[in-house]
């Protein structure tokens, strides 16, 4: 616990003298999405409530606490919070049927003596819960790929106001690209670093590679870093058009670069 409380220390002063006011406010982010992400698991337990719609609030909630309360309201975050419900959104409706294919759901045979004293019945859509893990696993990539676009974009037509909608919505794009491969490998590495105790249990298994790839929590993982991936994808042109439908059609010129 005390080295737990000294890095905690650790992280708020590096991140307040690095990032003033932004960086103690991205510290106090941190446990306001642990916050949301306990208070969801909660609905999720309870079979009458439809855990896809549980996490669109939760999105929501995370998308404001990771923009607004840290960037405050402006230009740059509210373009980036309607690209982000957006791509939410569609990704959701295609988790869902992801998971429904693949059989992702619930817990995998390796699970199975450690769950045998208790009873599966206890009617909760395992489907449901599953899409919503992978998407409460990717709405931090989204909602930072779209402020890493705004932002830079919000700068352009500031310092550029009659640039063209065309051009604006094409500096978007090549702004996502630059920040794709970096995000989608960070993605990786954080997902499989989390798991590299799972894959030495299946060394100490003596898994086969075959068994590897269809073993349901491997797959689980690989499916959550692909739609990841696909989400952190689809935002960038649906962040690069929102931005610049808003910024040329409103011409607004005086908000502050800040």
């Amino acid at each position: 616990m005390n080295a737990i409380l000294v890095l905690a220390a650790i992280l708020f002063i590096l991140m307040t003298l690095i990032g003033g006011k932004k960086g103690a406010r991205s510290f106090f982010a941190i446990f306001l999405n642990f916050g949301v992400i306990i208070f969801v698991l909660f609905f999720m337990n309870d079979p009458n409530i439809n855990p896809i719609i549980v996490t669109l609030f939760a999105c929501a909630f995370i998308g404001c606490i990771n923009l607004f309360f840290i960037n405050e309201v402006n230009i740059k975050t509210i373009t980036a919070f309607l690209a982000s419900i957006i791509t939410t959104v569609v990704l959701i409706m295609f988790i869902i049927i992801i998971a429904e294919k693949a059989n992702i759901q619930g817990f995998g045979e390796e699970e199975v003596e450690e769950l045998s004293i208790f009873s599966l019945y206890i009617g909760v859509n395992f489907v449901k819960v599953a899409a919503s893990v992978i998407i409460m696993s990717t709405i931090g990539a989204i909602t930072d790929a779209a402020m890493a676009i705004s932002s830079p974009m919000r700068e352009i037509h500031y310092h550029h106001p009659d640039i063209s909608r065309k051009d604006l919505f094409q500096a978007g794009i090549s702004i996502g690209k630059d920040i794709l491969g970096t995000s989608t490998n960070t993605l990786f590495f954080a997902f499989f670093g989390g798991y590299l105790a799972l894959l030495i249990w299946f060394k100490d298994l003596s898994y086969s590679p075959g068994e590897i790839i269809n073993s349901k929590i491997f797959s689980g993982e690989m499916i959550t870093i692909f739609c990841a991936g696909i989400g952190v994808t689809m935002v960038i042109p649906i962040t690069s058009w929102i931005t610049a439908m808003y910024l040329v059609k409103k011409g607004n010129t005086s908000d502050t670069a800040g």
